[in-house]
């Protein structure tokens, strides 16, 4: 059974910076693509970003792009999200997910595997 948990998130002003964390178990954390989604309340869950298996390949949002890192340290099964220059919008609770192969995808049904999520909130 594979599990994710997310740690990190927390209340920052706008302007600041967190780190999130994703822990996965299992001993192939190395064969599948990962990816980060967010959902604010009321809203659908929206992608922004993933990485392929070996870290070589990223992809991001537009809403994030140029702010926001994601990078994977397969030695320690996990998987990170740096995120710089934090807006108020930037308010969801933040998930990581597995894919089931190693492409990547920017469609949440394209994910087999979920963390609980952990909540970022950005005053303004």
């Amino acid at each position: 059974q594979v599990q994710l948990v997310e740690s990190g998130g927390g209340l920052v002003q706008a302007g600041g910076s967190l780190r999130l964390s994703c822990a996965a178990s299992g001993s192939t954390f190395s064969s599948y693509a990962m990816g980060w989604f967010r959902q604010a309340p009321g809203k659908e869950r929206d992608f922004v970003a993933h990485i392929s298996r070996y870290g070589g390949n990223t992809y991001y949002s537009d809403s994030v792009k140029g702010r926001f890192t994601i990078s994977r340290d397969n030695a320690k099964n996990t998987v990170y999200l740096q995120m710089d220059s934090l807006k108020p919008e930037d308010t969801a609770v933040y998930y990581c997910a597995r894919r089931s192969s190693n492409s990547a995808s920017t469609d949440p049904s394209g994910y087999a595997y979920w963390g609980q999520g952990t909540q970022v909130t950005v005053s303004s």
